[in-house]
């Protein structure tokens, strides 16, 4: 057995080799030292915007309105979340996050107040939706907002931009970029009791790897009924499998998957790495790269489909496998159920601080994570993000050997290891890529003093 653990251990001791040679500390503060005020100019009126979507795009429309808010010196009313019809949660701002925290970590950028002012609101018959909504196009560039939306912000004293997901260019100045990740990496964080409880399942998930050094792996499975229906694509479910997927299509995304034209191709979906992967392929995957049974695997997800059929293998390849429901007892979330968004944010967290994050499919989560996790970890975001096209070829090869498939996962991993540290390009994301907009190399970084969100 100890030579098992040892196994383990060097397995994660070794999955990174790239990370010490990056030296990238996080240096918001720098960046955005000359959008800092003693006192804020007086603003020019209040800015509102509603968030809609599951827990990270309510983050990314979150701090893109920071920096809104910033660019037309407007008062930001902490925003609205959108009841969304797929993620069903009703939680307000202050459930998920520290409103106080997030109002005091920007208090010398941009002005936040909770809710707008009562006298404001008067001038709109105490309507909030008689203000008015801009509809913005996505993507939008500061100068639109700064030619269309900010003559109205001051001849009304308040506007409406709703819906707000994907209303600011990822190509914007440095000032902007640092806004973003100062809101994202500093001034977000979650509310006390998902706090409280997340932190408890790490420490215990630390307890449950002591034999491999408190290191673990944490994988975003998505594996759930909406996701596999949402592919288009097929597994070993046969005609039953197809009847459930198209019930699930029609319920959740009425008539979008028969409209004229559409057709559906599971095996191109496959070949194409559109697929989401099986827990079983998660397993093989990771067990081709060297992670033994001894392995600590922490899997964050929502509901399974058919998991007591599809979870069984990767039990048994890992059996040292935790989910929030294994690491946290019935009573400590059950204020948390019914909630998707506070459940994701204690997802997040463990995920967050395990050794290796694996991702399976994209998406906000993975997104949002993986340039958190480059913020906290030197740069490097510590993530196996696999070839699917390359997956689908080797799963379905019939008489590929074991060692073949290993050198194949070892390669994959390689390439991971490789492209864990890459560089923001134009077209990408902030919050994927803090570099070289929010982190500067160990030397630049050596006269950052102190961090903007110390509550003093």
């Amino acid at each position: 057995m100890e030579a098992d653990s040892n196994a383990s251990y060097n397995a994660l001791m070794a999955t990174w080799n790239m990370k010490m040679h990056q030296g990238w500390k996080p240096c918001v503060n720098s960046i955005i030292s000359k959008t800092g005020f003693s006192e804020l100019p007086k603003s020019n009126g209040f800015l509102i915007i509603e968030a809609n979507g599951g827990l990270n795009q309510q983050r990314l429309s979150i701090c893109d309105a920071v920096a809104v808010a910033w660019l037309l010196n407007a008062t930001l009313v902490i925003p609205i979340f959108h009841l969304n019809s797929v993620w069903r949660d009703s939680s307000k701002f202050g459930d998920i996050f520290d409103e106080e925290f997030f109002i005091h970590a920007l208090r010398n950028h941009v002005n936040v107040v909770r809710e707008l002012p009562a006298d404001v609101l008067k001038r709109f018959d105490n309507n909030i939706s008689n203000i008015v909504n801009l509809r913005v196009k996505g993507w939008s560039s500061p100068a639109h907002y700064l030619q269309k939306v900010l003559p109205k912000l001051e001849a009304m004293g308040a506007v409406r931009i709703a819906p707000f997901s994907n209303r600011l260019a990822y190509s914007v100045p440095p000032t902007i970029q640092g806004l973003r990740c100062l809101s994202n990496f500093e001034a977000l964080r979650f509310s006390e009791p998902i706090k409280t409880l997340a932190d408890k399942m790490v420490e215990r998930m630390v307890k449950n790897s002591s034999h491999s050094g408190g290191k673990y792996v944490s994988v975003h499975l998505r594996f759930e009924m909406d996701m596999v229906a949402f592919s288009c694509c097929e597994y070993d479910g046969g005609e039953e499998e197809r009847h459930e997927m198209d019930i699930a299509r029609e319920k959740s995304w009425r008539g979008k998957f028969r409209r004229r034209g559409r057709v559906i191709r599971p095996s191109a979906n496959r070949m194409d790495g559109k697929c989401p992967l099986t827990p079983l392929e998660v397993g093989m995957m990771l067990r081709g790269m060297g992670f033994d049974k001894n392995t600590s695997i922490f899997v964050a997800a929502g509901n399974i489909y058919k998991a007591e059929k599809y979870m069984a293998p990767l039990k048994q390849m890992f059996p040292l496998l935790e989910t929030k429901d294994t690491l946290a007892t019935p009573e400590e979330l059950a204020t948390f159920k019914g909630h998707s968004s506070r459940l994701a944010a204690l997802d997040y967290t463990v995920c967050l601080h395990s050794e290796v994050f694996v991702t399976t499919q994209g998406g906000n989560f993975p997104h949002f994570l993986m340039g958190h996790r480059r913020y906290l970890y030197g740069g490097h975001a510590k993530t196996i993000k696999p070839d699917k096209r390359k997956l689908a070829l080797l799963f379905d090869s019939p008489h590929i050997r074991w060692e073949t498939f290993k050198r194949q996962m070892k390669d994959m991993l390689r390439h991971s290891d490789m492209k864990g540290s890459e560089l923001k390009k134009p077209s990408g994301s902030v919050y994927t890529f803090p570099m070289p907009d929010c982190m500067c190399k160990q030397t630049e970084a050596i006269n950052e003093i102190g961090n903007t969100t110390n509550l003093d």
